[in-house]
């Protein structure tokens, strides 16, 4: 026998993690005064999160993806409690949005501040609450709606982290012909040099119910470095509205994921709008599930990249019954040396005729070396369908930069104007005024860095 075959085997390294190993631990340690389906159904996540692998470059799901920023020198640590001066400071920049009904802050994933419900709120039913509160008073509801539908779009690891480790989550819940004039918000902090933080959002709104969320996901400092994986459940019983705008603005260190959940039944309407702004390395997904006739989902989206950045933004549009419809609209603009991904699909299902679905993804290309790539499809098992999709990837015009430049307007405030003349197609779709300016100040506020 040769001296090579007596040679030790290889050692294969480990798959390097994204979260700290003792983090179930310290989270288990905290759920001992709640039911026990919710402690099994975290450590069934947890396995199952152990057990899945990191996306790896050939899948399909990741393709364009940097896949090298999920495989981490070293764990994040889940994010410590933060001090009383960082809460009484983040409570007072959380402000953003004057017209509201109530708020709720997290820092940190834990809920440092509830505004009450007004009692003609409270007294029809409505709830604004935390998701740990509702599974002791509400189990059913929690039970029904919190991550009730698996991941397709390729993220399984990190929903599943996140399913497991999420302890910050807002749930809103409005019940049948009840409205909510103004919009409920939700503000998710993050504070600390290296941290990870799991921020979910739970609306369920009843048959003809009507709601406003906003929701906001940010870093307290530029020089913070978050791991953030959200999820957003979005549910519209029949004849429901549910409106949802999402804004991020994590640190321009940190690593983002995002899910989006939705749910729409019979003549439901659900418009969810996301603004992406901060973040080195940010992945969204969004799947809407139209399973009831005359159900539509409108699937919004902008980003600003600067820098280095990426944005990889993942979204499927399921129509499963016939008399669906969906509209999405992805917008992006870009700088420097940024990038998007976009890869969107809608699915027909056999027997869903008459949907009515369309998907276009705009690229504004503002500097020679950004980078966006756009994945647009169909996948079709019906025959009396209209669905239409694109992409398109455009320059800033040199003629209207002349105009401007020609009025002394300079090239950074030209290049933020003609920015906002291509967001203006989105933002008009939000009926509400006063949110379209609170994203308008975020917007420019990018473009004061």
């Amino acid at each position: 026998m040769s001296s090579a075959s007596l040679a030790p085997a290889a050692s294969i390294a480990p798959e390097p993690a994204l979260i700290a190993p003792a983090a179930f631990a310290a989270v288990s340690a905290k759920l001992g005064h709640l039911p026990a389906w919710w402690t099994d159904l975290k450590r069934r996540a947890w396995a199952h999160h152990l057990e899945l692998p990191l996306p790896r470059r050939t899948d399909e799901l990741w393709r364009f993806s940097s896949i090298q920023g999920l495989r981490l020198a070293e764990p994040f640590p889940l994010a410590a409690p933060a001090s009383s001066e960082i809460v009484a400071a983040l409570v007072a920049r959380s402000n953003l949005v004057e017209q509201k009904t109530a708020q709720a802050i997290y820092v940190n994933d834990v809920r440092i501040s509830q505004e009450s419900l007004p009692d003609h709120l409270v007294k029809a039913g409505v709830i604004f609450d935390s998701i740990e509160n509702a599974v002791l008073r509400h189990p059913s509801l929690i039970q029904a709606h919190f991550m009730a539908q698996d991941s397709a779009l390729g993220s399984q690891k990190l929903t599943s982290l996140h399913r497991a480790l999420t302890t910050g989550g807002a749930f809103i819940y409005v019940p049948k012909g009840v409205e909510v004039n103004l919009p409920l918000v939700v503000y998710h902090w993050s504070s600390g040099t290296r941290s990870a933080v799991f921020p979910h959002t739970l609306v369920v709104a009843e048959d003809n119910a009507k709601i406003t969320v906003v929701e906001f996901r940010q870093s307290a400092s530029d020089t913070d470095t978050t791991f953030s994986a959200g999820v957003n459940d979005l549910y519209a019983g029949p004849g429901a509205q549910v409106t949802f705008v999402s804004g991020q603005r994590l640190s321009r260190s940190s690593l983002g994921f995002q899910g989006n959940e939705t749910v729409v039944q019979r003549d439901g309407r659900v418009l969810s709008l996301g603004l992406q702004l901060g973040g080195r390395q940010v992945r969204t997904e969004s799947h809407s599930r139209l399973q009831g006739p005359g159900s539509f989902s409108q699937m919004l989206s902008l980003a600003v990249a600067h820098g280095d950045q990426e944005f990889d933004q993942r979204t499927l549009q399921s129509h499963q019954v016939p008399h669906t419809g969906s509209d999405l609209l992805y917008k992006n603009a870009l700088f420097d040396q940024a990038r998007t991904i976009f890869s969107g699909l809608i699915v027909v299902d056999a027997g869903a005729q008459k949907t009515d679905a369309y998907q276009s993804n705009r690229n504004l290309l503002c500097s020679p070396d950004a980078e966006s790539n756009s994945l647009p499809g169909l996948e079709i098992e019906a025959n009396d369908v209209r669905c239409t999709h694109g992409a398109t990837n455009g320059k800033i015009d040199d003629e209207q930069m002349f105009y401007l430049a020609a009025r002394g307007i300079s090239k950074p405030v030209a290049e933020e104007l003609l920015v906002f003349g291509f967001f203006e197609e989105v933002l008009e779709k939000l009926e509400n005024e006063h949110l379209r300016g609170v994203l308008r100040e975020l917007i420019q506020s990018k473009f004061a860095k």
